[in-house]
């Protein structure tokens, strides 16, 4: 089972590839290529998981970038880590009807335009939307047709510790992100919130399931399309 699962693995690059070299156009359905949507609290490492899995699989995944209100953090860049936007222009996009979903949190606005999805569909590889529980909840009443992970810390003692960790949060802004934590954590429990859920208590355990999860599902559904054999 572990010599197929690396196989897997060291294949998958390859077959993104090959499918972005055959198929000129789009997939009608992009079924293969299905949107995949990541949530998890602040704190949770969902964002060192995403990292690593960009930075060995470079050409197989592609973020869609999101709209904020906030204001960047250092180093952040607009149009790579968010289109950073007036409350105006976000509020004009929501009445504009731009966005796949939109949410608030910690008094800031974020959302998924319906065209930063699209560009990376068009680019034939896999779309991942990074969002929050709102945002999860409302892209499951579109038509995306994605797949839902959750990163989940090992307990709201641990997520605490790891907040307080980074030296960054008031106590006000602290109890906001617990308290978003906490109920972000009781959506997760409800049978059939999301496809998978991975406990991020190992970085390199919650990685290689993440990994795999991703990898196993994007090959199975290049093979119920035949577009390729068996594996």
């Amino acid at each position: 089972m572990k010599r197929q699962l690396l196989a897997r693995i060291s294949l998958f690059p390859r077959v993104v590839k090959a499918c972005t070299c055959k198929f000129t156009t789009i997939i009608s359905d992009m079924a293969a290529y299905r949107p995949v949507v990541i949530s998890g609290p602040s704190g949770s490492g969902k964002s060192t998981l995403l990292q690593r899995l960009f930075k060995e699989f470079p050409d197989c995944f592609a973020f869609s970038v999101s709209h904020t209100t906030r204001n960047p953090r250092p180093g952040e860049k607009d149009g790579k880590d968010y289109y950073f936007v007036t409350r105006e222009v976000f509020e004009k996009m929501i009445d504009d009807k731009e966005f796949l979903e939109h949410a608030q949190f910690s008094g800031n606005r974020y959302g998924t335009s319906k065209k930063a999805v699209l560009e990376v569909q068009k680019t034939q590889r896999i779309c991942i939307l990074d969002v929050e529980i709102n945002g999860v909840k409302s892209i499951k009443k579109t038509d995306l047709n994605a797949r839902y992970l959750f990163v989940k810390p090992p307990s709201i003692e641990a997520l605490r510790e790891r907040l307080l960790g980074r030296k960054t949060e008031t106590e006000e802004s602290l109890k906001k992100r617990l308290d978003t934590a906490q109920e972000a954590l009781d959506y997760a429990n409800e049978e059939g919130s999301y496809d998978k859920v991975i406990v991020n208590d190992n970085v390199d355990t919650a990685y290689n399931e993440l990994k795999t999860t991703l990898i196993s599902g994007f090959l199975l559904s290049l093979h119920t399309q035949g577009f390729v054999d068996d594996l």
